[in-house]
């Protein structure tokens, strides 16, 4: 299929600016309830819902490179802590709106629901969190100051925490088109107003990623970084990025395209020697992080396809049973993106497509995409055929492991898997299993623990990488089984997070390099087989500290607990110097710990200091796991050169 973008397909008809002018904008409610319930219009008031004010202000901007009048957005982050987001589009309109009397500018940044992404004219296709979108940003700014370009001239104007301090002004001449938003985001709203520029630059990336050819540069005027983000391969450089150091089956990403009924839908497919699938996709440029319609339709069109060309070319004989979904999508790497004029998200938060006739668009054109692919390619469809064939017979060894756990996990009621000594509470919400590093620092844990509801089972050494393994070899692995069973969700296709006897599963390994391996296992092993648990909230790292330090005099010779060399050296100062204290007791690993330690340091919730794992960005994620973990050196050599400033404790080896 000849390659053609989705904004070709959507903007075939030319590129004057559509007649959008102030009748286009429509209003629909005011602003009232946002600077009290902010919760509901951005999610939180924390650092997501911080970062979501300028998704949404870049959002408007890539809505006018999705109608084809903006090929430029520059975000900066200022010294003073405020956003620009500067684009090259129409300008928003500045005329006196008819139904309001007053400048559209103003309306669109006041007044709830007022924009143009709600009349098809304006916008065929637009993202932006259900149309509230920059009216939301000013009510949550500190100030807000806005600037559009249009019709040969530059207005502004400026507001504080939602209203209007001054009046629309006409301030120059332009030839040039396009919108300027700058913004303080109100530190008496969030919890703060501080911007990470990794978490920014991934969005950035992303969005440059699915819209082929748009440049987007995000500069930080804090620290003098700059990066700058155009992909005129577009989502094939995406699935070309995810698969860095994954070791592709076939050198040629499978890129395919089509429109129907005004939905656009473009696909890009590249298999790898790997065992996890990576399926991400979106809906008018927003990550729909729990599927929907779409992706349903590509699985059932990819599913066919595979299992068509598998029976045509001899891999499945006639009395053999098809190939299943996940056995057709191990090793793959895939971006399913669609366009469509009225979206229908499930959910305040758009994570899943619900547009019933989206399915049968996506299947048609995908199917008919991958066919033509696989016939036209015959070393790629015979290198896809034979990973599927050996993942459906390790599907039915994994069947086999998997019935082996269930009735050893049935059998052994009175000794859960392995060593796992359990909690006495039954309420998986009350309580939390340590994984614990060893026998030594296990039995501690054990005798240091509350049993009423702090369950805990040793690890001996270093589980299984299952990034390099597939899952009937990773349900062989013995900790790893003893590990599903304490769970209790299952893994795969068959995990159930009710099922979870603990809503608090922590890791607690040693401080040093060989602990942070064993954290960096489990955290792969989370990822790719139980990530409800982390997106959930269920996974935690304990901190166990790195010093004790024992006043020489005084009455109080209570031990004092440092995490870092930093703390050491202020407990120090605080206890009277050098001179106050005993030589302060470097911890090795937890198993130097008694029991009495361990509980006071890492356990005791009224005391320790836990470490939630959060996934903010699963793609990002997946790319970091892959490099770290996968097989191929030059990619974790060069991400390790890239970080290695940003590490703070680093034990020698030797």
């Amino acid at each position: 299929m000849a390659e053609k973008s989705v904004i070709d397909l959507l903007h075939s008809a030319g590129h004057d600016d559509g007649g959008y002018d102030e009748s286009q904008i429509q209003v629909l409610e005011g602003l009232e309830a946002v600077r009290r319930r902010p919760g509901m219009y951005i999610g939180s008031t924390g650092p997501q819902g911080l970062h979501h004010l300028v998704y949404e202000v870049v959002d408007n901007s890539v809505d006018e490179a999705m109608a084809g009048f903006c090929d430029h957005i520059v975000v900066t982050l200022r010294g003073d802590g405020s956003v620009r987001v500067w684009d090259n589009g129409r300008g928003i309109p500045t005329g006196i709106h008819p139904k309001v009397q007053k400048p559209t500018l103003e309306v669109v940044l006041t007044m709830l629901h007022a924009g143009g992404k709600f009349d098809s004219k304006a916008y065929k296709v637009s993202g932006g969190l259900h149309g509230v979108g920059v009216s939301v940003v000013n009510a949550l700014s500190a100030w807000l100051e806005a600037e559009s370009r249009r019709d040969g001239a530059v207005y502004r104007q400026r507001f504080e925490r939602g209203r209007p301090v001054t009046p629309l002004q006409k301030a120059g001449s332009s030839e040039a088109t396009g919108t300027t938003i700058t913004f303080l985001p109100d530190e008496s709203i969030f919890e703060t107003t501080a911007f990470d520029y990794e978490t920014l630059a991934q969005r950035l990336r992303e969005l440059a990623f699915l819209n082929r050819g748009l440049a987007v540069e995000l500069v930080d005027e804090r620290t003098g970084r700059t990066s700058k983000y155009r992909f005129e391969g577009g989502i094939v450089s995406f699935v070309q990025a995810l698969n860095k150091g994954k070791g592709p089956l076939h050198p040629q990403v499978c890129y395919l395209s089509g429109q129907r009924e005004g939905v656009a839908v473009e696909a890009a497919i590249q298999y790898n020697e790997g065992y996890s699938e990576t399926l991400y996709s979106f809906a008018n440029n927003i990550h729909t992080v729990e599927g929907g319609t779409h992706e349903t339709g590509f699985k059932m069109a990819l599913t066919r396809a595979v299992n068509d060309a598998a029976r045509r070319l001899g891999f499945l004989k006639e009395n053999q049973e098809n190939l299943g979904g996940e056995d057709v999508r191990e090793g793959l790497t895939a971006i399913l993106s669609v366009r469509l004029p009225e979206p229908q998200f499930e959910g305040q938060t758009k994570t899943k497509l619900g547009n019933s006739d989206v399915r049968a668009t996506v299947d048609t054109v995908v199917a008919e995409g991958i066919a033509t692919f696989l016939e036209e390619n015959p070393q790629a469809a015979r290198a896809i055929l034979e990973k599927a064939v050996m993942a459906a017979r390790a599907r039915e060894a994994a069947r086999r492991a998997r019935e082996l756990t269930r009735r050893k996990g049935a059998l052994e009621v009175t000794a859960l898997p392995g060593k796992l000594t359990d909690c006495q509470v039954r309420d998986p919400e009350e309580a939390e299993l340590f994984l614990v590093e060893g026998d030594s620092a296990g039995g501690s844990a054990k005798q240091g623990r509350d049993k009423r509801f702090q369950a805990v089972l040793p690890l001996r050494g270093k589980i299984l990488n299952v990034e390099k393994a597939r899952l009937d070899k990773v349900l062989g692995h013995e900790e790893i089984r003893a590990l599903i069973t304490a769970i209790g969700t299952g893994i795969g296709e068959e995990f159930d997070i009710r099922k979870a006897r603990y809503h608090r599963v922590i890791l607690m390994t040693d401080a040093d390099v060989d602990g942070a391996h064993i954290r960096t296992l489990l955290l792969t092993f989370f990822f790719r087989h139980m990530r409800p648990l982390i997106e959930h909230g269920y996974v935690y790292v304990a901190q166990p500290p790195l010093y004790r330090i024992v006043p020489k005099r005084g009455k109080d010779r209570e031990p004092r607990y440092a995490y870092s060399d930093a703390q050491r050296d202020r407990i120090i100062s605080e206890l009277g110097g050098w001179e106050a204290v005993e030589t302060p007791q470097r911890y090795k690993g937890l198993g130097e710990m008694d029991a009495e330690q361990l509980w006071a340091t890492t356990m005791d919730p009224a005391r320790r200091t836990l470490l939630a794992v959060s996934l903010q960005d699963a793609i990002a994620a997946d790319q970091i796991f892959s490099i770290l973990m996968g097989t191929e050196v030059g990619p974790r050599r060069e991400f390790i050169q890239e970080h290695a400033h940003e590490v703070q404790n680093l034990d020698t080896i030797g």
